[in-house]
């Protein structure tokens, strides 16, 4: 299996959990700043840790990131910050199987984003298992009842994250590419603590002037504010090593597994139901990621 597969299922199974403890924490009243401060705060000293280990351990040099690495790398995170908002917002809509899969929506749009910023292009049959794996999306998304809106507010809370997410996977990657290093893992890591720090200091702040009450529950609560980190930072590196080994059209489109390992908590944990429908579009979602992992 290719490291970047490997990688993006890994950080699937990561961010399927962290969406759970996100659920669980935005069911405490904690408000969508706050609870999406809760991911990132612990991440900087968790990596920072990370690398002091890795150069204790003797392990190649990190490269330093040029400026042209900033502009790439402040798009992304702030663009994450507005999509993990958004999605922490859609819980209150929906049930978390199926605001995750509003969040999916994000596949083809990253596709587009990467042509238009990198010029990167993916096969037509690629492109043919991503549109699936799209259709199945919606059709796990749509209200049981029908009265399915595009004006909604739940829809527009996904298609907005789905947009951000895009955003911020063209973004990682452009910035990890302006890196001088060989090895995945060593980009990966210096592109996600520059970008975890980035967005501590922004949330951070945002949350001293606007919301202190937030920002104290989530370091006193750390119990269940550091797991949501763990998770993160885990899932992060992950992602952050799949996209600089390959286009973020393509690790989005695998990493969409991780709305099959939602439902499975969505059942298994929360005690949540899918239709027969919902059922038929995990089904052609499974066979479009199985099909992307046979066209890589």
């Amino acid at each position: 299996m290719p490291l970047w597969i490997a990688a993006t299922l890994f950080a699937a199974a990561m961010q399927a959990t962290r969406m759970l403890l996100l659920k669980r924490l935005s069911m405490t009243g904690m408000g969508a700043a706050a609870a999406t401060f809760a991911r990132f705060v612990w991440a900087p000293p968790l990596i920072a840790l990370a690398l002091a280990m890795w150069g204790v351990a003797g392990g190649p040099a990190l490269p330093a990131p040029p400026p042209g690495f900033w502009p790439w790398a402040v798009a992304g995170g702030v663009a994450q910050i507005c999509a993990t908002a958004l999605v922490v917002l859609l819980f209150g809509q929906r049930s978390f199987a199926v605001g995750i899969a509003f969040s999916k929506t994000t596949v083809l749009m990253t596709v587009v984003a990467g042509w238009i910023a990198l010029g990167e292009t993916v096969s037509p049959a690629a492109l043919g298992m991503m549109a699936v794996g799209t259709g199945a999306v919606v059709l796990i998304s749509a209200p049981p009842g029908g009265g399915w809106s595009p004006w909604s507010r739940a829809t527009l809370y996904g298609l907005g994250s789905g947009a951000f997410f895009a955003v911020s996977a063209v973004g990682y990657r452009a910035a990890s590419l302006t890196l001088a290093a060989d090895d995945p893992l060593a980009r990966a890591a210096v592109t996600l603590l520059a970008v975890t720090a980035l967005q501590t200091a922004i949330l951070g702040g945002w949350l001293l002037w606007r919301d202190r009450a937030g920002l104290a529950a989530v370091l006193r609560g750390w119990r269940r504010t550091f797991p949501i980190g763990l998770t993160s930072v885990l899932g992060s590196m992950g992602w952050f090593t799949a996209f600089t080994l390959q286009t973020a059209g393509l690790v989005n489109a695998v990493g969409q597994v991780e709305l099959v390992l939602s439902v499975a908590i969505s059942v298994l944990l929360l005690g949540e139901r899918i239709t027969p429908r919902e059922a038929v579009g995990l089904v052609l979602l499974s066979l479009s990621v199985v099909g992307l992992v046979t066209i890589a």
